[in-house]
């Protein structure tokens, strides 16, 4: 495994980092293809096997349930300074709003609870999963601050935000004296390049570290004509994101499965090892052993340019999708 340090931290984290949506209660949240708290610790432990430090969860996957399994599994698996821990906390709901609870109120009821959740005193870093419309943008800074300066999360992220919220935020943040994001995750792959324009160079020239999800883009960069899983089958979400786009995508995936195969080597690293060469730290997710195991061969694979323009040369301009098309509207 290889290691980088992540933004201006002093974390040092594993080039890939193991998502955690695929594990927790199928029946408590959106997801059906969810693996349980037996298989979450042993897919867990075989990342740790494979020098993987760095988990992904969040409040909003499974009703809670990933950051369970996941805080069980790394308690009885791993000392607390050998792992890296994220989770997320999602916007204020109509009825907090209604009940005149305040963002920094908010952030401090939603810590709280996550730490709750995974049984331990702090998170790594604590990332602000969407951006919040309805809340002042000086109310998070102010509540994720409380939270650094309060021992319960030593850093914090944003993930689905535009970079010009990015920089708001942040420019506040230097400006007041508070804690500033380190590090963004969105919506990044080889397939799905927007990211590319604004928030990629802006991240370069800020020292910010871009952590993308749907790094295989819910599968479909690592497989194989005729190949599916429970989750391709079912993933309601990554369906909405990627069908639209399925003729023009299919001809990079195509050319995906060609350098794998010139090179001797799996789709998923091709994909990963792409992301990696571009500086990203990917969020992979896994709820299989042969996931763990392509995501850890990724970091070893390196791209010629020759084989990064290939893979990069046909890609044409995708719309936004998601909470970040939701965003785009308003």
């Amino acid at each position: 495994m290889k290691y980088t340090i992540l933004g201006k931290s002093d974390l040092k984290v594993s080039s890939i980092c193991m998502g955690c949506m695929g594990f927790g209660n199928p029946v408590a949240g959106q997801h059906s293809w969810t693996v349980n708290e037996e298989e979450t610790r042993r897919i867990i432990g075989r990342g740790l096997e494979k020098g993987i430090n760095f988990f992904d969860t969040a409040i909003a996957y499974q009703g809670g349930t990933s950051e369970m399994y996941v805080g069980s599994a790394l308690k009885s698996l791993a000392k607390r300074d050998e792992y890296v821990i994220a989770t997320k906390f999602t916007p204020r709901t109509p009825k907090e709003i209604e009940d005149g609870v305040d963002g920094q109120t908010h952030i401090k009821n939603y810590i709280d609870m996550s730490l709750k959740n995974l049984g331990m005193d702090y998170v790594d870093l604590y990332i602000y999963h969407m951006w919040d419309y309805n809340t002042p943008m000086e109310q998070i800074m102010e509540g994720l601050h409380a939270v650094v300066k309060a021992g319960k999360a030593r850093y914090i992220g944003i993930s689905n935000c535009f970079a010009w919220q990015l920089a708001k935020a942040n420019y506040f943040a230097r400006a007041n004296g508070l804690t500033e994001f380190i590090s963004v995750q969105g919506h990044y792959n080889l397939i799905a390049r927007e990211e590319e324009r604004e928030m990629a160079p802006f991240c370069a020239s800020e020292g910010i570290s871009m952590t993308p999800y749907s790094a295989l883009a819910g599968g479909r960069l690592s497989k194989r004509p005729g190949e599916s899983s429970k989750r391709l089958e079912e993933d309601a979400y990554a369906k909405f994101k990627y069908d639209l786009t399925k003729e023009a995508d299919e001809k990079i995936i195509k050319r995906v499965e060609e350098v794998a195969d010139k090179r001797g080597v799996s789709m998923t690293e091709v994909a990963l090892g792409w992301l990696i060469q571009k500086g990203a730290v990917p969020v992979v997710g896994a709820t299989k052993d042969s996931h763990v195991d392509g995501a850890a061969k990724a970091v070893d694979l390196t791209l010629t340019e020759d084989e990064i323009r290939y893979l990069e040369e046909l890609y044409v301009p995708h719309a936004l999708v998601g909470v970040m098309a939701q965003n785009g509207r308003r």
